[in-house]
């Protein structure tokens, strides 16, 4: 599913075309996966023939501690494949990954030949001449049919050039304690905001625990503006769109949950932290969250029962629609590479739909690759939930600065969410900073 704008704004009415034409695409190729899958179908990547290629890759894997020996498991079986090329494993932290990519490539020392990026970086990095483009290479097949549609978006530019090939991909979902519904009378998960709001009201007064903990970090706000047919920026009409009536009532939404007593206040610091120990500690019902967030719930005593959690798609909002952004990995090749060819086996062997499926099994992430849904990954309650969810997921704004935008709205959200400023006066605030800095040839919807 494309992103939404305003109904009626500039260049509305084609975007809300291609908005159902990708959803559409979207749920093809998950019902296409899931008849593969019943058919026992998993799409091993070919021999490519290139056992000869040496050479060296230094790949930067930001996938964390948990994550990361089951990605060393991958680089040794690359390397016994590829015997005459070694690799490199460098685990740098998420948070820092980007700014030091970036001053490595500026400063021409230092740089991975192989990066993990996040989504919202791979199009900017591009843009700025930082990455190789893969069109033609062995890092990618001939044509990317084979990836969900969603995730396609954050590696291609118009150009027509593709910068990364995407390894795993996630959404946000309403996770919800089975337990605390069940001792306050809730039979199943709320389907709208409004609801959302009286089921934690009813949850809060049943129970004592908090109905709902939010995270005031703006990656968490999209569900809300998606509820609106809204969005952060409309790249087609170069309007940003983030204070737009729209997205403000999806903010004000946010808002009032915490304002009702639906929500608590938001801590201004480790917001997440707090949200996701008030869930796997009982104290709160529910919590927008990602698959990342399950191993760590389930290491809890609270959920020591796994089926104690509910997993359903986030809530729809005033406009009826229901929205959760994209999220996900995809492996890039640094454009000054020294050693393109072993980087280019090093990319596709990592992104093959048998690793993916290795990977959904080992971490519970989600694949890329239709063929990697295979019956074994959507076996697991969890994994098959989150991949349903997929199908509200809203790929995001492809623009260079996009990596870019949450840093101008993440005090904004925060002031939002605590109180501190309206959902008008902190939307058109954050407008104004992009306008004049980040997207200065943008207009600006009020």
């Amino acid at each position: 599913m494309e992103s939404h704008i305003q109904a009626g704004a500039p260049g509305s009415a084609g975007r809300t075309g291609r908005s159902r034409r990708t959803a559409a695409a979207l749920a093809a190729a998950l019902s296409l996966a899931l008849t593969a899958t019943a058919c026992g179908v998993l799409g091993a990547s070919p021999e490519d023939g290139a056992p000869t290629v040496s050479g060296s890759v230094t790949w930067w894997d930001t996938s964390g501690e948990a994550e990361a020996p089951h990605f060393a498991k991958l680089v040794a079986a690359f390397e016994k494949k590829y015997p005459n090329i070694d690799v490199e494993h460098v685990s740098v932290p998420f948070d820092q990954a980007q700014q030091r990519f970036l001053d490595a490539v500026e400063s021409g020392r230092g740089a991975p030949d192989v990066l993990r990026a996040d989504v919202g970086w791979t199009i900017g990095f591009a843009a700025e001449g930082h990455l190789a483009d893969l069109t033609g290479t062995p890092a990618l097949d001939t044509d990317m049919s084979g990836f969900l549609p969603t995730t396609t978006a954050s590696v291609m530019l118009e150009d027509g050039g593709v910068y990364g090939v995407p390894q795993v991909t996630d959404t946000l979902a309403l996770l919800y304690n089975r337990r605390i519904f069940e001792e306050a009378g809730i039979s199943r998960p709320p389907a709208t905001w409004k609801d959302l709001k009286g089921a934690a009201l009813k949850i809060k007064q049943e129970t004592g625990a908090d109905g709902i903990v939010l995270n005031p970090d703006p990656f968490f706000s999209l569900p809300f503006l998606y509820g609106e047919k809204s969005d952060l920026v409309d790249v087609a009409s170069r309007t940003i769109t983030v204070a737009s009536p729209d997205s403000v009532r999806g903010m004000a939404t946010a808002a009032d949950l915490v304002s009702s007593g639906a929500a608590p206040k938001p801590p201004e610091k480790d917001a997440y932290a707090a949200m996701q120990n008030a869930f796997k500690s009982g104290e709160a019902a529910m919590m927008i969250n990602g698959p990342w967030a399950t191993a760590d719930i389930f290491s809890s005593p609270e959920f020591e029962d796994r089926d104690n959690l509910g997993i359903a798609a986030v809530p729809a909002g005033g406009s009826g629609t229901a929205g959760s952004p994209t999220g996900g990995h995809n492996l890039v090749v640094s454009a000054k590479t020294e050693n393109p060819d072993a980087s280019y086996l090093f990319v596709k062997y990592m992104t093959d739909a048998k690793q993916q499926e290795s990977t959904a099994l080992a971490l519970g992430l989600l694949p890329t690759r239709t063929a990697a849904y295979t019956g074994k990954v959507l076996s697991d309650p969890v994994r098959n939930s989150f991949y349903l969810a997929l199908t509200k997921a809203v790929a995001r704004p492809s623009l260079p600065e996009g990596g870019q935008l949450f840093v101008a709205l993440q005090s904004h959200y925060t002031a939002i969410l605590r109180g501190e400023e309206t959902a008008r006066e902190g939307l058109t605030r954050t407008a104004e900073e992009w306008s004049t800095g980040l997207l200065p040839g943008y207009s600006v919807e009020r």
